[in-house]
């Protein structure tokens, strides 16, 4: 019998934040590095931006020799291929996914699920209540953190505290960081998300292009 994967979810309704890249990084860095299987549902529909990034990857490796030797070389000393990214409307998320693991004979550890920068497109809510954790980044700037902190007050109230959902929790995190900005600045921040009663990852991502 299969193990049940968790599902996770990179999510806010302020575009730009890095929840795309996040996305990313944490299936790259479980799949290749920790040895987990992985699978990435991207939900941003129409632009699909993960998806179609495969997609090209793939175009690159079957016009270009040097790169299919490296990706060759690549996979021989991890042992396991890419992971698979599979394109669908944010409604269709968690149906989907479901459909996807019904028909793998892989056993799959984690799900991720990138989703449009808005809980307003239909479906979202009705995804974000299927998964297992959400973690959302935020920044100091007034606007996005405006804007994040209304997406994570509604989803806390609305989805983690309903015993219905299957969402566990919603973790936010800081991303964007600007090493000359005041510390005073985010222990002010830091305050208003306490008293919000909103959990907050003892982690602060550095604003760097590397990414």
């Amino acid at each position: 019998m299969k193990q049940k994967p968790l599902f996770i979810a990179f999510s806010t309704q302020k575009g730009g934040v890095g929840k795309s890249t996040f996305t990313i990084l944490a299936a790259s860095l479980l799949h290749y590095q920790k040895g987990l299987n992985v699978a990435v549902m991207d939900c941003d529909y129409p632009q699909c931006s993960v998806y179609e990034m495969r997609k090209r990857e793939i175009r690159q490796l079957e016009t270009n020799l040097h790169y299919q030797s490296k990706a060759i070389s690549l996979f021989e000393s991890l042992g396991k291929q890419t992971y698979p990214i599979v394109c669908a409307k944010p409604e269709e998320g968690i149906a989907k996914a479901r459909a996807f693991l019904a028909n793998e004979p892989t056993a799959y550890d984690v799900v991720f699920f990138d989703l449009p920068g808005t809980v307003n497109s239909e479906g979202v809510i009705n995804s974000l209540s299927g998964v297992d954790y959400i973690f959302t980044p935020i920044s100091a700037d007034r606007v996005v953190l405006e804007s994040s902190l209304s997406f994570a007050v509604a989803i806390h109230k609305l989805l983690v505290k309903n015993e219905a959902c299957r969402l566990k929790g919603l973790h936010l995190f800081w991303n964007m960081v600007d090493g000359r900005e005041k510390t005073d600045l985010y222990t002010l921040y830091e305050q208003t998300i306490g008293e919000l009663e909103l959990p907050l990852m003892k982690v602060f991502i550095p604003d760097t292009k590397r990414f």
